[in-house]
């Protein structure tokens, strides 16, 4: 019964999606006479925070002042997402305005080629005077090894811990408030910057902040290799978490989980036996870690509040990805569900609607035209994105009918470690799909989000029709199985030249990676059935 008014949705979204396929229409830029003075625009961007925490009832967990601050005096949207759940792809897809498909970055080692041209390229071409701190991990070749490693293994057939049981840390007493030293000695750098150097220009300013919180931290005692499964705060930030809101997440059983989940569950140590209070403990120290973040944000409000330069600025805060905090039996991100793939974009500053809460899907892609349409650049080229101004502005604009209609769906993509397969997420108004790989070889998700917000009844074979329908949306807006196959070749590229690299010391390196604890138990099984993948040829 449900079926019929979406059908008639999904179809004029297909129809959306088409053009869009067809042509990506630029935004232009905002009528002059309305913006006599292009503003400063102030970015910051963290890691690993779950956008439901900046709306209820997800920010009735913890307490966050500049969140609260930004809401109050600016926008908060609703439905905001990574455009890949993962640092460095993520990053690449907000700073060139370009799905993950199209820049080819596939993973944390593959991101954008030095070539690309950003936003805040075309700022400072067009008289911005521009300033980055932090983390930035938008291009090609970071990260380690072994992350690399299990990007490229992930279609071979076996099942390793690539990363420490999830655990929790106390450090410090109720003074303790630096916690994160490395992002807080960037924030102070970011501040130092806007009281000396921002306060005296006579151009505007793009400034971007990049902090690392609250990822989780690494786990020396995984072994050498460690991967990042410890939440560590200290008692001065766990006290701004609201334990009797803290929810504990339903579980599937094992047996009853979907074969990515699992495989992704069991790699991220996670399948063993977590006691309820280790789940809101876990829960607990991550919200800690959000508030340590937002407090980082509220020095930089508070910094240019003081030097008067709040009401000339644009201030936007968002993250990467999300953080799944023990949601469907996992921690971290690499994952199409909420708490994984959506993430915070909050927006103030002069012509800015306050109190608003936007409801239209939007994406990191988004970011790119909407910097340049503040700093009234024309846009020339094809981007992913739309600017977000028209959902923003307090004056309507002359010339938004003829902008072209904004997509009805983002589109979040993911190719690298701890899932074992290529994944395509298409967000509606109502509805979250999930594909992977070729689209027949794993069965897909669909999630009524609407009457289902947890994502706990995957009701694909339920509405084929609309999973019919929305995947026709999908591969007119990318041809997934040829990137999944795409992504399979360069896998095994990548692989190749690197085991080439390493000579009669591959057996060695490859068995002390981060998987070790389970490869040194039969490390010659593994060998072997990455022999097997090798020779196997591509269909």
């Amino acid at each position: 019964m449900r079926c019929a008014g979406p059908m008639l949705l999904l179809r004029g979204l297909l129809l959306m999606a088409a053009a869009h396929s067809a042509v990506l229409r630029p935004p232009r830029h905002p009528s002059r006479s309305r913006h006599p003075s292009r503003p400063n625009v102030v970015l910051v961007t963290c890691d690993s925070f779950d956008g439901r925490l900046t709306f209820y009832p997800g920010n009735q967990t913890v307490d966050l002042p500049f969140v609260n601050f930004m809401k109050r005096h600016g926008s908060v949207f609703l439905n905001a997402y990574t455009n890949s759940p993962i640092c460095c792809p993520s990053r690449a897809a907000m700073w060139s305005g370009l799905f993950t498909h199209l820049t080819e970055s596939w993973n944390n080692f593959k991101g954008l080629d030095p070539d690309y041209v950003t936003w805040m390229d075309l700022m400072q071409k067009h008289g911005y005077y521009t300033q980055k701190y932090g983390k930035l991990d938008y291009t090609s070749g970071h990260h380690s090894v072994s992350n690399r490693v299990e990007a490229w293994t992930r279609d071979v057939e076996f099942l390793l811990r690539q990363e420490g049981r999830p655990m929790v840390n106390l450090t410090g007493d109720r003074k303790h408030v630096r916690v994160r030293k490395a992002d807080w000695q960037v924030t102070d750098k970011a501040v130092t910057w806007i009281k000396e150097v921002a306060v005296n220009l006579s151009q505007p300013f793009a400034l971007y902040l990049g902090l690392n919180l609250p990822h989780p931290y690494p786990s020396p005692y995984a072994g050498e290799n460690f991967g990042s499964s410890t939440f560590l705060t200290s008692p001065y930030w766990l006290e701004k978490v609201k334990y009797e809101a803290i929810k504990i997440p339903t579980w599937s059983s094992l047996s009853e989980m979907h074969p990515v989940d699992y495989y992704s569950s069991y790699t991220k140590n996670c399948t063993g036996e977590f006691t309820k209070q280790e789940v809101r403990s876990i829960r607990a120290f991550y919200y800690a870690m959000c508030a340590e973040t937002d407090a980082m944000l509220g020095e930089i409000i508070s910094a240019l509040r003081d030097t008067d330069l709040l009401k000339k600025t644009i201030i936007m805060f968002t993250s990467d990805h999300g953080e799944l905090a023990m949601e469907h039996r996992q921690f971290y991100k690499m994952s199409m569900y909420e708490g994984s793939s959506h993430v915070p974009l909050l927006i103030m500053g002069p012509g800015i609607r306050k109190q608003q809460q936007v409801s239209a899907v939007v994406s990191l892609v988004d970011i790119y035209p909407t910097m340049l349409d503040l700093a009234r650049i024309p846009v020339v080229q094809n981007l992913s994105g739309y600017s977000l101004l028209p959902l923003l502005l307090e004056e309507a604009e002359d010339e938004v009918s003829h902008r072209g209609p904004r997509s009805s769906w983002v589109l979040s993509e993911f190719h690298g470690c701890n899932v074992n397969a290529s994944t395509y997420m298409l967000r509606t108004d109502q509805w979250k799909y999930i594909t992977y790989s070729d689209g027949v070889s794993v069965p897909p998700q669909l999630f009524d989000l609407s009457a289902d917000p947890d994502e706990l009844t995957n009701i694909a074979i339920k509405f084929p029709e609309t999973v019919q329908s929305l995947d026709k949306i999908l591969r007119s807006i990318v041809n997934y199985p040829r990137v999944s196959s795409s992504v399979h070749d360069y896998n095994k590229r990548q692989f190749i030249a690197w085991k080439q690299s390493l000579g009669q010391n591959y057996s060695n390196v490859i068995a002390n990676l981060r998987w070790h604890q389970d490869w040194l138990k039969e490390p010659k099984k593994y060998e072997n059935a990455i022999d097997k993948w090798l020779s196997q040829r591509e269909p």
